[in-house]
């Protein structure tokens, strides 16, 4: 009897603990699912997250497809990700932004995460290439200082 209550006790604390991940958590588990298992598989595992987005299948599978192309023959080699930012629009709204490194250029991926209760949700994920326009519009700014 006591070990089926241990069993039991570790396995609702097991599933606290993972509604209980961070944004950062969130988005490093998405990363080591992104090269360990795919570009597809990290989308399903993230979007897993939120139950509206079983109502968005057609716009997944494009986001799937269209990060299935950045692959090793378009954008060489993945080496990793660094975060360039992270803007809170409350306590419950966070925006992660990275650059994913690959040989031929750097991508940026965009994470948006939403705790309307207790657990953080993906709110959505976007990715794109506009990192340099955006370096140097903020180099512009600089000279007006």
């Amino acid at each position: 009897m006591m070990k089926k209550s241990l069993i039991i006790l570790v396995l609702v604390a097991s599933q606290f603990m993972v509604a209980q991940n961070s944004p950062k958590e969130m988005a490093a588990t998405f990363f080591v699912n992104y090269q360990n298992e795919g570009a597809s598989i990290a989308i399903d595992k993230l979007y897993s997250s939120n139950k509206w987005m079983e109502q968005a299948t057609v716009a997944i599978t494009n986001l799937k497809n269209k990060l299935e192309g950045l692959n090793e023959n378009y954008v060489g080699q993945y080496y990793g990700y660094e975060l360039i930012g992270e803007k809170k629009l409350a306590e419950s709204y966070v925006l992660l932004s990275y650059l994913v490194k690959f040989d031929r250029q750097p991508i940026r991926y965009t994470f948006q995460f939403y705790k309307p209760d207790q657990t953080w949700i993906l709110y959505s994920f976007k990715f794109d290439s506009d990192i340099d326009k955006e370096i140097e519009e903020a180099a512009k700014l600089m000279y007006l200082d």
